[in-house]
């Protein structure tokens, strides 16, 4: 599959406001202090831990890791342009919190499995794993009619991943996150444009544009909706 450069670049998961709901849900999950250790797999341009790391400027700087190097990634983190895989196989560090959000589908069933074996031997004592997906059930986001058969049959293979991630956590719990978006609908075009989102990687340039003059038929100036996103929380 193609790679995701751009699910994090001007568009509502990289503005200053979710980034700041967001780690206030991290807040009530996790005991924030300056010796918290901190890896996120799949970070992208690092928005999250290092707005984290400018809160709590931790004695270790957080690690992220991604497939993708981007050249606007935040510098107050340790990034590592890696395969998650690899990477947990080879480090002897250990982590108090590790993230994974939004990119658990990109493995396949095999390499779940290998890598939350991976991630349970990589958590301190007490250190939590967070996964974060979108809900599968009613979601809400945007789509044209080619985009939201894409992003059900995307939707479903989460389904079955959960299954599985909860079979092998099974001492996890579930939370959701939710943030409101309203975002203008110029913009939310633009990110279409940009294929923002996994399930449009790949449609041809001809799809994507009557896609976009669909959406812009349907909406007027503004789009409203919920990101809700769920997550399990496994703590060692």
């Amino acid at each position: 599959m193609k790679k995701l450069k751009n699910w994090d670049n001007k568009t509502w998961l990289s503005s200053k406001s979710y980034i700041s709901q967001f780690n206030k849900f991290l807040k009530t999950k996790i005991n924030f202090n300056k010796d918290l250790q901190i890896l996120d797999i799949g970070c992208g341009r690092a928005n999250i831990i290092s707005a984290l790391q400018k809160e709590y400027k931790f004695k270790k700087k957080p690690i992220g890791i991604d497939v993708v190097k981007n050249g606007n990634i935040k510098k107050n983190i340790i990034f590592k342009k890696k395969n998650a895989l690899k990477y947990l196989k080879k480090t002897n560090k250990k982590f108090d919190l590790i993230l994974i959000k939004q990119t658990i589908h990109f493995f396949s069933k095999e390499q779940i499995k290998s890598l939350l074996s991976q991630v349970k031997s990589k958590l301190n004592i007490g250190g939590k794993l967070l996964i974060f997906s979108l809900k599968t059930e009613n979601n809400r986001i945007p789509c044209f009619a080619k985009m939201k058969i894409k992003l059900n049959k995307s939707l479903k293979k989460d389904k079955v991943i959960f299954k599985i991630i909860k079979k092998i956590l099974n001492k996890s719990k579930e939370s959701y996150f939710k943030y409101k978006v309203n975002i203008s609908t110029k913009k939310y075009l633009m990110m279409i444009k940009k294929r923002y989102i996994s399930c449009l990687l790949d449609f041809k340039p001809e799809q994507l544009r009557l896609g976009i003059k669909e959406i812009n038929n349907k909406f007027t100036d503004r789009i409203k909706f919920n990101d809700v996103l769920r997550c399990l929380i496994y703590k060692k």
